[in-house]
């Protein structure tokens, strides 16, 4: 008996265009999933995402409690998923700033994803610019970490690519559900407390506990004792102006000062960390 060949895609109807899409997304996460450094990496991440849990909390409460609607909060945790642009944004946004002030602010705390982007760049050529940039998105600070730190050169094969993969993937999911699980909650929990509370403040204590853990070598330390005492001295400036400027004076100072470090360990450590 001779079975009949299925439609070619392109002359399928739109929805039945749709439905080959979504199943072949489906064929290549199941593929993904089931190697086994998929569960690697979502193991690894889990472990550092429980510490991420209260800062993501208190991302969630902190946008709500700075006017934000829970449908605005919400959109923007799925469309930014970035903690630390959101915190950088949401007090300028309730003072009422510019746009371009809100851009400008956000751009500068995710300057680093400017240089995870180049040393990934090799690792990633090989894909499309869309899948690229629908990878980016997912891919945060503590995924680039453990990626970076398990696989130090990119890959030659394409056995190794699919490792690679599915070990970012493995991490990626994991953080987006923690992330997005616990915004979720506070964002949710945040609209139905008392605004007395002040548990927003808490957002900037996570993010402070999260930034110090990070200063492990002297170059990092001058930069944010820079950066700290640059906000103070500019602190008058509006909009918050003097969270961008420091920004900006401990790249600065940073960028002069580690050409001049001595070629030691610590040099090493501050371009590899």
């Amino acid at each position: 008996m001779n079975m009949p060949l299925p439609p070619d895609p392109g002359e399928l109807p739109a929805r039945g265009r749709l439905g080959a899409w979504l199943s072949h997304r489906v064929d290549r996460w199941a593929h993904t999933a089931r190697h086994p450094l998929f569960w690697v990496g979502s193991r690894e991440m889990a472990g550092v995402s429980i510490g991420l849990t209260a800062w993501a909390f208190m991302t969630g409460v902190a946008m709500v409690k700075s006017g934000m609607s829970i449908t605005e909060s919400v959109l923007m945790s799925l469309l930014v998923f970035a903690g630390s642009a959101q915190l950088a944004a949401i007090p300028l946004m309730a003072a009422g700033a510019p746009l371009w002030v809100v851009l400008a602010a956000a751009f500068c705390v995710n300057l680093r994803f400017v240089v995870f982007s180049l040393h990934l760049r090799p690792y990633f050529m090989h894909l499309r610019r869309s899948s690229r940039l629908y990878l980016g998105y997912f891919t945060g600070d503590v995924t680039y970490v453990l990626f970076t730190r398990r696989f130090p050169r990119p890959p030659e094969t394409n056995g190794q690519r699919r490792a690679q993969m599915a070990y970012l993937w493995g991490g990626n999911v994991t953080n987006w559900v923690f992330w997005q699980s616990l915004s979720m909650l506070g964002i949710f929990l945040g609209a139905a407390l008392p605004a007395r509370w002040g548990l927003e403040f808490a957002g900037t204590l996570a993010l402070l506990a999260v930034a110090c853990s990070m200063v492990t070598n002297r170059l990092r330390a001058l930069s944010a004792i820079t950066a700290a005492a640059a906000a103070i001295v500019l602190f008058e400036l509006p909009y918050r102006l003097n969270i961008v400027a420091a920004i900006a004076v401990a790249v600065a100072i940073s960028l002069y000062v580690e050409p001049r470090l001595p070629r030691g360990g610590e040099r090493e450590g501050a371009r590899h960390a």
